[in-house]
């Protein structure tokens, strides 16, 4: 299974830190945010890899990147979205890079400690997701569930006003190669985007869709409080509670 990691847009709601790179470079704790997808494919033995990017400062990947040795990949490639098309327009440029294999796809900005390792491994065609219960559903694809069923998903609604479950269609995802079929048959939606939750309700109608709910942290990183969150976790995780307390604090420096 190869990854493919989207990391272009302009990142306006983060505006003026993005004034100066991509949003996808910007620190979580002690990293740079896009590390952290490429550690959580790396870590499910994905290690073919391509970066969708755009906007102005896509060069900037390069000289942090590099060619991605040093997180295990044993390949490592980058393409360029011209416009805002959306996900699934950014996904549709990695049909090349597939070369008819399943793909394992992470958002740049999204970041999780939770093993997808054996959803990886025992993928077997259509699409999974993979959802987390999260206090904002509003800001993401939210699933339906069945209300006789809740397992089972009856449709998908993209950032609805109202959301029905509690729960995030998150920006991981692994589909198998009819996802670029899908793709070529979507039509712009009323923000003028092609929405990657057309391409799983695509999958869902065809009775091809499954999910798990991620087992550990999750979150997006593309706001202020989001980032914030999520760098707060890390620094936790990393350094433990109490330290980075002190940290925060003034009373500990960590070399």
């Amino acid at each position: 299974m190869k990854g493919i990691i989207l990391a272009g847009g302009l990142g306006s709601r983060l505006y003026p830190l993005t004034h100066a790179t991509n949003k996808h470079l910007l620190p979580i704790y002690d990293q740079p945010m896009v590390y952290y997808p490429i550690q959580t494919l790396v870590s499910a033995g994905v290690d073919e890899v391509l970066i969708v990017t755009g906007g102005p400062h896509a060069g900037d990947f390069i000289p942090v990147l590099r060619n991605g040795r040093q997180f295990g990949l044993k390949h490592l490639e980058y393409t360029y979205q011209n416009n805002e098309g959306g996900i699934a327009e950014a996904l549709s440029l990695g049909e090349e890079f597939a070369d008819g294999e399943p793909i394992c796809v992470i958002l740049g900005d999204n970041t999780t400690d939770a093993d997808i390792g054996p959803a990886v491994q025992g993928f077997d065609g259509g699409a999974m997701l993979f959802l987390k219960e999260v206090p904002d559903p509003d800001r993401f694809g939210c699933p339906v569930f069945d209300p006789e069923d809740t397992a089972r998903i009856l449709r998908i609604e993209e950032k609805p006003d109202r959301p029905h479950s509690p729960y995030a269609i998150t920006g991981l995802y692994i589909y198998d190669e009819t996802v670029f079929d899908y793709i070529g048959k979507l039509e712009p939606s009323n923000r003028g985007e092609l929405e990657i939750t057309d391409v799983n309700n695509f999958y869902l109608n065809d009775d091809r869709l499954r999910w798990v709910e991620l087992d550990g942290f999750w979150s997006d990183a593309g706001t202020f409080q989001s980032l914030y969150r999520t760098t707060r976790y890390w620094a936790e995780k990393k350094l433990g509670k109490a330290n980075a307390d002190r940290v925060a604090a003034g009373l500990l420096e960590i070399s």
